[in-house]
């Protein structure tokens, strides 16, 4: 794709500060891709530039998208140091373990583990068997990850977002105390841990210069979602500045809740003295889609696509009501020729489209649901990563008690015995004693054998254990045979257990293939999980107040700013149409129904009059005649409803 004439200024720009403003729709990707290539046809070795980003595949397309043009007059590149922050972080803590005090071979926890390793710390701590309910391990881990990434005091952490445990804040923090002494001890480091050692590798002025000075220019995508971690370690890589490139929009900033901060974005003009070079022209959505984006944002964007529709603002009765016109509107766009797959429905939470998924089921439309479980987080897979990791790592206590409780009979009072026995003999896969020769024979095999093969070999292992310990184990012997798949893209087992612990797959497809749905599947998706992606149409649910906003975030101005920003991220995600959905009432529960028993919805503060004149208002169903009140001579009859509640 050419580039316009500030995508041309952007990608062309001298080695001075640079902030490219991206737009939805914008063509960032692109634009930084061409400034990759230019800087390496300009003369910039590919291993002296450091490409981050916060996908593994953000990282791959920006480096295939740069070799493609690269490629028209020299021959192909590789970009040795394109990666996420976490992984990048991985290579040069492992290249300087030894200056840090960490074994080179030291493991990377998930999140999966890093949680059961709170845990063990939290039971071992007696804070399981307290009087009043002490935190889960998935609370405790969560408050532990958002202190570190945003550097506040834990006090400030509880009160502004976990306040419901500021009593504890004396045992969290023993707790959190004994949690990384536990890690330093298993020569374990969670995700969270990588950014810290980066950014405390940075503190020391000679490490800091060293690091720095590999690389002459240092390019960060999606700049807005950086925490305060990530943009210290920016500014120690490059004091001055000099060869830094960063590319956002602070209109897109909706992660707070993983510690990112729109002030990075905000401030880098004035911390760097930046040129900042705007991108306004979108080439996703019609104009009538981007006029109310504009209005509800404040934004400038625009397009070339002028003939289209005005996005819908379509009030319903209820969340049935909701469901029905979704699915009449998707199959309705199916018969003009609109695949399903290029149709998305957007929520702002997952439970959201309960209802909808089963309308789905009853008229027999395949659909994928992004933003619920993750395939890395199902029991099944993380069992036999649980045996790669230990072999991995001996030390890897966590892993270790996952992998021995596989064993029939074994359970954590046995798989502590087993391991402590190891710990004593220096963990020598050779005296290991497990129990099951099976496992001995196979662990050693994995310390000792070549990579290609590894993962075929604990997946036979395993299946009888899979059919003894959970249902519908052939369904979930499919997810073991795809981890297989993605095992064979990568060198050696460090590397892919490293991958999948800081960048995993959403679902099997993503690293090998589309996974088979049917013949063409509708996409649900929170709008979290949506950034980043497009579609024909979108559908939008449930924006009224308590909804959308958030009602868990209507305390704060700046948490109703991103709020703000989520919906605009929603919005900008459609290429030719957009339905806005507003239901009139929610019930209170499932089985409530019956009775009748509902609240109603307020409409969202977000759809002001400069953002519905850019809308066509369309009641449907129900909400164009609701059947609650009776209508007579021209007059509601509220008389009758009255004296009617008790007859």
């Amino acid at each position: 794709m050419e580039l316009n004439t500030r995508q041309r200024e952007a990608a062309h720009a001298g080695p001075a500060p640079l902030l490219i403003l991206a737009g939805a729709g914008t063509g960032k990707t692109n634009t930084l891709a061409h400034r990759v290539a230019h800087l390496v046809l300009r003369g910039t070795a590919p291993e002296r530039i450091l490409l981050l980003t916060f996908t593994r595949r953000a990282a791959l397309e920006m480096t295939r998208r740069a070799n493609r043009i690269v490629a028209e007059v020299k021959k192909e590149v590789r970009l040795p140091w394109s990666g996420t922050f976490h992984s990048i972080a991985n290579r040069l803590i492992r290249k300087h373990a030894k200056r840090i005090g960490l074994a080179e071979s030291f493991s990377v926890l998930d999140r999966g583990d890093a949680a059961d390793l709170m845990d063990i710390v939290r039971h071992e701590r007696g804070l399981s068997k307290s009087e009043k309910r002490f935190p889960r391990k998935d609370t405790c881990l969560s408050i532990y990850s958002h202190r570190v990434n945003t550097q506040r005091p834990l006090p400030e952490t509880l009160s502004l977002m976990f306040p419901w445990c500021a009593d504890w804040e004396g045992e969290l923090t023993g707790l959190f105390r004994a949690y990384v002494e536990k890690k330093i001890q298993n020569q374990a480091l969670d995700y969270d841990d990588l950014l810290l050692y980066w950014h405390a590798m940075m503190q020391d002025e000679a490490l800091a210069a060293e690091i720095g000075a590999r690389f002459d220019h240092v390019l960060v995508d999606e700049y807005q979602d950086t925490n305060i971690l990530q943009a210290e370690i920016l500014l120690k890589l490059k004091p001055t500045g000099e060869g830094v490139t960063v590319v956002g929009d602070d209109a897109q900033a909706i992660y707070s809740f993983r510690a990112a901060t729109v002030e990075n974005i905000r401030g880098f003009e004035k911390q760097y003295q930046a040129t900042v070079v705007p991108l306004e022209e979108n080439y996703r959505s019609t104009q009538q889609i981007l006029d109310a984006a504009n209005a509800l944002i404040g934004k400038s964007l625009y397009s070339r696509k002028k003939l289209g529709a005005k996005p819908r603002y379509v009030t319903v009765a209820d969340d049935e009501g909701q469901a029905q016109y979704v699915v009449t509107r998707v199959l309705e766009a199916r018969e003009r020729g609109v695949l399903l797959r290029n149709q998305a429905v957007l929520f702002r939470a997952s439970h959201h489209s309960d209802l909808l998924e089963l309308e789905l089921v009853r008229r027999n439309i395949p659909y994928v649901k992004y933003g619920g479980l993750k395939f890395l987080e199902a029991a099944h897979v993380k069992d036999m990563l649980a045996v790669l990791r230990w072999a991995d790592n001996p030390q890897n206590r966590v892993t270790a008690f996952r992998a021995l409780q596989l064993l029939p009979g074994v359970g954590p009072a046995g798989a502590a015995r087993t391991f402590t026995r190891f710990e004593s003999d220096a963990y020598a896969w050779s005296t290991l004693q497990t129990g099951a020769a099976d496992l001995n024979a196979l662990l050693q095999y994995l310390a000792e054998a070549p990579w290609q093969g590894q993962v075929q070999r604990v997946r036979e292992w395993y299946l009888p254990h899979l059919e003894r310990i959970y249902d519908a184990a052939q369904v979930r012997a499919g997810d073991l045979q795809q981890l297989e798949k993605i095992a064979g893209q990568f060198g050696d087992r460090a590397t892919f257990l490293t991958e999948m612990a800081l960048d995993p797959p959403q679902a099997t497809g993503d690293l090998s293939g589309e996974p088979y749905l049917d013949e063409d599947y509708l996409v649900l998706s929170t709008v979290h999980s949506a950034k980043g992606q497009e579609w024909e149409s979108v559908h939008i649910l449930n924006v009224a107040d308590g909804n959308f906003p958030s009602e868990f975030s209507t305390g704060r101005a700046e948490l109703i700013d991103e709020e703000r920003r989520l919906l605009y991220v929603a919005m900008t995600r459609a290429k030719s149409e957009l339905h806005v959905i507003a239901p009139l009432k929610y019930y209170v529960a499932a089985q409530s129904r019956m009775g009748d028993r509902h609240v109603y919805g307020a409409k969202s503060r977000f759809m002001t009059q400069a953002v519905l004149a850019c809308m066509e208002p369309v009641a449907w169903g129900e909400a164009a005649a609701p059947e609650d009140v009776v209508v007579s001579g021209g007059r509601v009859d509220v008389a009758s409803r009255l004296r009617g509640m008790w007859t």
